[in-house]
């Protein structure tokens, strides 16, 4: 039986810890909100500081014409792509986030600066951005020949793709990566090369392009990690998509399944030899094992 003493211990212990419990969790998310909302502001604070790089929202809206159909030429996971014309005759393509976009505002931001920083002819030109409201707006160069993607998984665009234009968007796209990873004033990696993400120019340049995702290393950092597993599976190298570990070599694993998808016209996913279905990795180790060529 428990005498006095002991009930009005547990009377006065267990409600004190329940205060404390209780006021470490207020504390805890107040401070989180706080800090996220102070990152948020931040992030607009920086942006709003590059004001060479702004751009009216009208400006934008007249340019693709009310971000028509007609002028929409493309869509991914962070939404519309539109084609636009500014007053003077300068062609644009304007990058339009949607609400369900993939990225938010620290990834809006990400790409503004560091591609604004970055220039080089492999990889695609930012001229601006537009903040107002709800709406997030990345203005880029107008690359008019659309993504590789188009190209190499058409059966029939890929047929006039010769060996020699191929070579020609591989190395270009190997020297965007190298000036990423060696030659820029910063260490990026990009973490997201695709297929969709190479533009091609009207001599078939290759341009590497999205940078939302990419990650900027300091001095020395050859590789990082992460709780948040971006980019597209089967560009993935193992040790970023099981355990978010990235590095350079991450890039450089996306580019020789990249550059196998040129090669093939194949996509690295979905394979097809005859009615099967494979994986295109594993349907060309099986050739490299046995030292025999690859029939694609």
């Amino acid at each position: 039986m428990i005498n006095t003493t002991t009930r009005s211990v547990v009377v006065i212990v267990v409600p004190t810890l329940v205060v404390i419990i209780l006021a470490v969790i207020s504390i805890t998310y107040f401070f989180l909100r706080g800090r996220k909302r102070k990152d948020h502001f931040e992030t607009m604070d920086e942006m709003g500081d590059m004001e060479s790089l702004q751009f009216n929202f009208d400006v934008i809206r007249a340019a693709t014409c009310d971000f028509s159909d007609a002028n929409k030429a493309g869509k991914g996971g962070f939404g519309p792509v539109y084609k636009g014309k500014l007053s003077n005759g300068q062609e644009i393509a304007v990058k339009r986030l949607s609400k369900n976009s993939r990225q938010g505002d620290l990834e809006f931001k990400n790409e503004v600066v560091l591609v604004d920083k970055l220039q080089h002819r492999n990889l695609v030109r930012l001229l601006g951005f537009c903040l107002e409201g709800n709406e997030r707006l990345l203005v880029y160069e107008f690359v008019p020949n659309r993504s590789l993607d188009h190209y190499i998984f058409d059966p029939k665009k890929i047929a006039n793709l010769d060996w020699e234009s191929r070579y020609k968007i591989i190395k270009g796209i190997a020297r965007g990566l190298l000036y990423l990873h060696e030659d820029s004033r910063l260490w990026i990696i990009q973490r997201d090369l695709e297929a969709a993400n190479v533009l091609l120019d009207i001599e078939m340049n290759a341009k590497i392009s999205d940078f939302g995702m990419a990650r900027m290393c300091v001095l020395d950092q050859t590789e990082g990690s992460t709780n948040r597993i971006v980019g597209t599976y089967g560009y993935m190298a193992s040790e970023y998509a099981m355990l978010g570990q990235f590095s350079i070599k991450s890039d450089v694993f996306s580019f020789g399944v990249l550059m196998l998808e040129i090669v093939s016209g194949q996509k690295i996913t979905s394979f097809h030899e005859g009615e099967n279905k494979e994986y295109l990795l594993s349907y060309v180790s099986v050739y490299i094992n046995y030292q025999t060529p690859v029939l694609c």
